[in-house]
């Protein structure tokens, strides 16, 4: 097992080996990931099956792809369940094996049993602040998807509301879709 540091700089954390555990680098500390339970695995493949035909041709759709970014002045390596990064972002030769060096056009949270949905809300916030352009959180409970913009309020969308939106063009799904498609209850 890998002796973890109470402080981490990003390049300690990039030269970590991969292991069982993922982590986030928050603060200079890593926190670890909890590990996907049934709904949660269900919805990231759902959601990564309806997301990858529309992305082809336009950018890449990432399960679990850390991400660099800042926070608060601070080196920030969040690990969203998925993420969209067109290729007007990201140059579509990068073929790098690293952690996305831009914040993406779309990160996507699924909340775990142990999350609230305000510890999920400031996480958003903490995206867009880091030039993430558009989050989602998703409640498999309320089987609900919460958009949040950097420049409007957040939008709450359930059933048949539509996801569409100017930055994901031609992307025409629902929450009812998403959880259909993950055949959540």
């Amino acid at each position: 097992m890998t002796q973890l540091k109470s402080q981490i700089t990003l390049a300690e954390y990039l030269a970590l080996p991969e292991g069982d555990i993922t982590y986030e680098l928050v603060d200079g500390e890593l926190k670890p990931k909890m590990a996907p339970k049934r709904f949660h695995s269900r919805l990231t493949l759902a959601l990564s099956i309806l997301l990858t035909p529309w992305a082809q041709g336009r950018g890449e759709v990432g399960i679990e792809w850390a991400v660099t970014l800042k926070r608060r002045g601070r080196d920030w390596v969040p690990v969203p369940d998925l993420l969209y990064v067109s290729y007007s972002r990201l140059n579509s030769d990068a073929i790098e094996d690293q952690p996305c060096p831009i914040p993406p056009d779309l990160a996507i949270e699924i909340i775990s049993p142990d999350q609230s949905f305000g510890e999920m809300s400031a996480k958003a916030t903490d995206y867009l602040e880091a030039g993430v352009l558009r989050v989602w959180v998703l409640d498999a409970k309320a089987k609900t998807v919460t958009v949040f913009y950097p420049d409007a309020r957040p939008q709450t969308k359930t059933g048949e509301d539509s996801l569409a939106d100017d930055l994901l063009q031609g992307l025409e799904i629902t929450p009812q879709q998403i959880f259909q498609q993950a055949g959540i209850p």
